[in-house]
């Protein structure tokens, strides 16, 4: 049976407002939300388990919404809710009149399984803007990598601006967290060769470097880089040549020029 809500200010609609800007709730109640028809799609896809489901049936209706869905949606809590509610909780441009509330799956990285005897990671520590976080996840999933790990993260994957950029991709990757003593040891764990992008003298370049073998790319931030502890634990240190008058480019095209380097070399 389908609910129905029509005032902004109804407990749900608070409830999904919460979800959506506050961390801590996220935290709190192991929940978070998603808009976007495809990306509901994606979580779903991705294993995660969809407790609610609000749409506005001025934009989308129930029949839509089972063309896409199935008959899952017989066995989750639907709400219909007026122009109003909807409107105090969509956060998209454009938005496609569906959000969805998930119980959260987010993995420690000892949980990390690799389905491939030669996996390929992307670690970035300590990443800052969402939007970079977001186009990492989308480059991680374009190159094919086995895992995406961030390090010290200073927020929660579940940041709906992460879901935006990342176009649901945070959920097709394997996404895990950690801090960066916690990740070295799992790779050591591993035998997998760490390589640091960095600016350092002693670095290589990075098209001189194997990653043909069981490996994991290490990224920092745009304004300071990579810690010390991950530099001085690398198997490698390596960097991009650049011929202009910069020496660094943006976190995401690092990762992307490297990633697909070694896609380049493993399947040449």
């Amino acid at each position: 049976m389908i609910k129905s809500i029509t005032s902004p200010i109804n407990p749900l609609i608070k409830q999904i407002s919460l979800l959506s800007e506050k961390s801590k709730r996220r935290k709190e109640t192991g929940n978070f939300i998603v808009e976007g028809k495809r990306e509901i799609s994606l979580a779903i896809k991705g294993g995660f388990k969809p407790i609610t489901m609000v749409f506005n049936p001025t934009i989308v209706s129930f029949n839509e919404l089972l063309a896409l869905y199935g008959n899952m949606l017989f066995d989750i809590e639907m709400i219909e809710v007026s122009n109003l509610a909807y409107n105090k909780i969509a956060y998209r441009e454009g938005t496609e009149g569906v959000i969805t509330i998930f119980a959260s799956n987010a993995k420690n990285v000892n949980e990390l399984i690799f389905k491939t005897d030669n996996p390929l990671i992307i670690i970035a520590e300590a990443p800052e803007k969402p939007g970079n976080i977001g186009a990492l996840m989308r480059t991680a999933d374009a190159a094919g990598a086995d895992a995406f790990i961030i390090a010290n993260p200073n927020t929660d994957i579940y940041n709906p601006n992460i879901i935006r950029s990342s176009v649901g991709t945070v959920f097709t990757n394997q996404v895990a967290v950690g801090t960066t003593s916690e990740i070295i040891a799992f790779l050591k764990s591993k035998s997998l060769k760490t390589y640091c992008a960095t600016i350092d003298e002693e670095s290589i370049s990075c098209y001189k470097s194997d990653f043909s073998i069981p490996c994991a790319i290490v990224v920092g931030t745009e304004s300071t880089g990579l810690s010390e502890e991950w530099i001085n634990q690398a198997d490698q240190n390596i960097f991009i040549p650049m011929s202009g008058a910069i020496d660094s480019l943006n976190v995401s095209v690092s990762a992307a020029v490297l990633l697909f380097e070694a896609v380049r070399q493993r399947s040449s």
